[in-house]
């Protein structure tokens, strides 16, 4: 570092050399191991002085008892900046540790947006702290970390374009995640590393001696196998090891941006190109500014093998990315700042928005699903890239435009042609929106398939906006829809003062905009019913003290008496219920809401009852599917109980509708609660082919 400040380097050491003194690692090495081995790391990118001394000091206000106000006294600003970013918030800030994680990532991207030197160093952090990862001798943890990597750390990198780190953290993490194929892989590898290196060495010399002719200089080397690369490529394409194309690979750099299309042309004129593997990164380059050539050809013995080329500022930048990006910047003036900042604005048009998103969890789970996902790189009819999750959609594609590009849309065609809006785009694609001044907005239907969460929430704004009205007609008939569905008798009031909104009108409201499912609040109800009947259960019981029936009921002032489910509506547990003394058969145990109850005149056969800990038989419940008939139907739907491990008690299948081709099969299953219930009916009703799956109130259980 000729330009460093030792030092600032050498103070920022003593500081945590002492602040870490009584503390070591995991592994039993003293703790300021690990902030010089993230330096040493900062250091292999060609960081400034402040990166590295904002590494050394990293952990101790997170640590140690030293303030960051310490830190901002005897180190300036910009360094106390770094380390506040990079610096978790504890639990003691959050509600929860999960909590406390999300606020941390959310802390630690949005100061991302305004210095990308925070990402750097935490990326720094996590990858010397996955190279002595063997010092946890808990799996579980290291699995945890490892996911946690894999995840969002080496996307990040992906994303940041900073290769060097994406392939280390990759691989160490795949080591702990599925440590056989990882082993698997490796041993394949090795097995063939002498014969697959002559090879290679074969396809240099070959190549140099070419471009020696041709008068041109350039460093040829074997590229190095990434074993999570390999193994990803593995199980897209569904293919082993010796089809993965980038087994045999080499690396040419030259010195200009010609010179690599003259190589390009040599290559090819050498070997026999397969062009379905061929990618332009220079003409069209990644948003992180990722610049090469590649192309795979045959060699012989009919082998394929990869060649990369690239000039040294784009190997530079290919290794290195957004640190690449902060070097250039600070050597060469205000036109390298000007284009520093160019290329750093889809990070911070990333994050932007985000900043309103107030739930930590929602703001990274966003990044989540947009940014860290496989990408998709579609143009508009300009000519403009846009990066997109894997499975993307032309309505996600406008909202990333501009959200009024998105609430005008109505139609799209995908290279000229008309398609669907609902159509999953792929890399290469050209997009064009077709928009129109007399679109009343987006659909709620665009809802069920849009991908990123930016398209998501612009829609919903929309509805929260401008059609309160509407929303509340629409969220009424969703919320009812589901509770019909349910089975459930639950006054609005009760399911709005769960969701803990003013008014019954805001509940649909919400539901009616999107901002929440009717799913999601009968969920909430349900569980608050349950938590409250587990509550009531563990109180002391008055005397004398309630008996369980044979049912799991309990049967308030009375003992050892006999109950059973009434057949008309098929109580679960869970559900509020009441009893009815029968002569000669005990209590029969009916839901609270059910009509024979309703309608019953004769009250003082009515006893209360309660639901047990358990209900150790379970009910029978009668679902009703209708569905498009199809060959196999009855199969799959037989299938998706017994893998949720509910037994069929009947089932009753009535005559196929032939002009409509719809089918209706009546279910008995065996519930032990409502949650169960719930989950059932989730499942099946996203079944192929099914119409909607809903408790029947119809059938008797037999």
């Amino acid at each position: 570092m000729p330009d460093a400040n030792p030092n600032v380097v050498a103070r920022a050491y003593f500081l945590a050399r002492d602040a870490h003194s009584t503390q070591r690692r995991a592994s039993g090495e003293p703790y300021i191991d690990h902030p010089v081995a993230v330096a040493h790391i900062l250091l292999d990118l060609k960081l400034d002085t402040a990166s590295v001394a904002a590494a050394l000091l990293h952990d101790v206000v997170e640590d140690t008892d030293t303030s960051l106000e310490q830190i901002e006294k005897q180190f300036g600003t910009e360094i106390a900046h770094l380390v506040d970013g990079v610096t978790k918030l504890s639990v003691l800030e959050a509600q929860n540790k999960e909590e406390a994680q999300a606020g941390s990532y959310r802390k630690m991207f949005i100061a991302m947006a305004a210095d990308p030197r925070v990402v750097l160093i935490k990326l720094a952090d996590r990858l010397h702290n996955m190279r002595t990862l063997d010092a946890f001798e808990n799996a579980d943890k290291q699995r945890r970390i490892a996911k946690e990597t894999i995840e969002i750390y080496a996307p990040l990198a992906h994303r940041l374009g900073i290769w060097q780190v994406k392939w280390e953290l990759e691989d160490l993490a795949f080591r702990y995640i599925n440590p056989e194929k990882y082993r698997e892989i490796s041993r394949q590898l090795s097995y063939r590393r002498e014969q697959r290196e002559k090879i290679v060495q074969r396809v240099i010399a070959r190549l140099k001696a070419a471009l020696e002719k041709e008068g041109i200089e350039a460093d040829i080397t074997g590229r190095p196998k990434h074993i999570y690369s390999i193994y990803r490529k593995m199980e897209r394409k569904n293919v082993s090891l010796d089809e993965v194309y980038d087994q045999l690979a080499v690396r040419v750099i030259v010195g200009t941006t010609t010179e690599c299309y003259h190589v390009l042309g040599l290559v090819h004129s050498i070997w026999t190109p397969i062009m379905s593997e061929f990618d332009d990164y220079i003409a069209v380059p990644k948003e992180s500014m990722y610049r090469s050539l590649h192309t795979t050809v045959i060699i012989p013995g009919g082998q394929p093998c990869e060649v990369q080329i690239r000039t040294h500022e784009m190997h530079d930048v290919a290794e290195h990315g957004i640190a690449a990006h902060w070097r250039y910047k600070e050597g060469f003036g205000r036109a390298s700042e000007h284009n520093f900042d160019a290329q750093l604005a889809w990070l911070r048009g990333l994050i932007e928005w985000r900043r309103d998103l107030t739930d930590a969890t929602e703001f990274v789970e966003s990044l989540k699903s947009d940014v860290f996902e496989d990408q998709v790189y579609v143009f508009s009819p300009k000519g403009q890239i846009v990066d997109l999750p894997e499975g993307s959609t032309p309505v996600d594609f406008a909202y990333r435009i501009h959200s009024e590009v998105g609430h005008s849309c109505v139609g799209a065609k995908v290279n000229n042609r008309i398609m669907p809006l609902d159509y999953a785009l792929r890399s290469g694609e050209i997009v064009q929106i077709i928009t129109s001044k007399l679109s009343r907005g987006p659909s709620r239907d665009w809802l069920n398939f849009v991908k990123t969460s930016g398209a998501r929430n612009h829609i919903r704004r929309f509805f929260r906006r401008q059609l309160r009205e509407e929303n509340v007609a629409a969220g009424r008939d969703l919320l009812e829809k589901e509770l019909k569905k349910l089975g459930l008798k639950i006054a609005f009031a009760e399911v709005a003062q769960a969701w803990g909104v003013k008014s019954v009108e805001d509940l649909f409201a919400l539901i009616g905009s999107g901002e929440v499912t009717a799913r999601q609040v009968t969920h909430k109800v349900i569980a608050q019913r349950q938590v409250v009947e587990d509550d009531l259960s563990s109180l002391p019981q008055v005397s004398p003290p309630p008996k369980k029936g044979s049912d799991g009921i309990q049967v308030r002032g009375a003992s050892g008496v006999l109950t059973r489910m009434a057949r008309c509506c098929s109580p679960v547990a869970g559900e509020p219920v009441v009893g009815y003394v029968t002569r000669g058969k005990g209590v029969t145990v009916h839901r609270a809401d059910c009509r024979t109850i309703l309608n019953e005149r004769n009250s003082e056969r009515l006893i209360e009852v309660a639901w047990g800990s358990h209900n150790p038989q379970g009910s029978p419940v009668p679902v009703r599917i209708d569905a498009w008939d199809r060959v196999g139907l009855w199969r799959d739907v037989a299938s998706t109980i017994a893998d949720a491990g509910i037994n069929i008690e009947k089932v009753q299948q009535n005559a196929v509708n032939r002009k409509t081709g719809k089918a209706t099969l009546i279910v008995t299953m065996t519930i032990d609660s409502l949650s169960q219930l719930t989950m059932i009916l989730d499942k099946l009703n996203r079944m192929a082919d099914v119409i909607e799956a809903r408790r029947d109130s119809t059938s008797a259980a037999a």
